[in-house]
């Protein structure tokens, strides 16, 4: 059984409670006074009733607006880690199409110039050692990983501390203990 009522803040703004259906006879036993039995009773109890649906309603949408934003986050990160993905990628096939007139080995660091031609070379030779007789413009610095990704000089030591950390995990060889819930250890000790 549905009723509309008009909440008393929100007189222009209805909403519908639903009730449990009555009977006249619940259980097949017969009741001394339906009457008493399916009244509605005080309106204001239908009213209060109102309120807390329309709490609910309210509840529910801000419950649902804030883990959609949290998604939404989510997406714009993701969205911006597959760009940088996308940039690396570009970079990297970039200085792999570099022209280079020795065997580039990971772990090493390879210096970039560039001629008057527009051509892109790798050096082993640093500007600092060429000093004032340098030949041509320097472009970058990078680090051939053995990944062959590149790594421009700038992020050379947080790249290599990272790489450290994970050689440091796969020489220990510790599996990681299995998902068994929440852990809350060491936050309440």
């Amino acid at each position: 059984m549905d009723r509309t009522v008009s909440l008393p803040n929100q007189p222009d703004r209805t909403t519908t409670v639903m009730l449990v259906e009555s009977s006249s006879n619940p259980s097949g036993l017969e009741l001394v006074s339906s009457y008493q039995t399916t009244r509605v009773g005080d309106p204001m109890d239908l009213v209060a009733l109102a309120a807390q649906v329309q709490k609910g309603d309210d509840f529910v949408k801000a419950n649902a607006c804030n883990r959609l934003t949290v998604i939404a986050d989510q997406i714009k990160y993701l969205q911006e880690q597959a760009r940088k993905v996308l940039e690396d990628a570009k970079r990297d096939a970039d200085l792999h199409h570099a022209a280079c007139n020795i065997v580039k080995k990971p772990g090493t660091m390879y210096y970039l110039y560039e001629r008057p031609s527009g051509q892109k070379y790798f050096s082993i030779i640093s500007p600092k050692e060429w000093g004032p007789s340098c030949p041509h413009p320097f472009v970058g610095a990078f680090k051939l990983q053995h990944d062959m990704s590149w790594t421009p000089v700038d992020e050379v030591e947080r790249r290599d501390a990272e790489i450290a950390i994970m050689d440091k995990l796969i020489s220990q060889q510790t599996a990681l203990p299995s998902y068994t819930g929440p852990n809350f250890k060491g936050l309440t000790e």
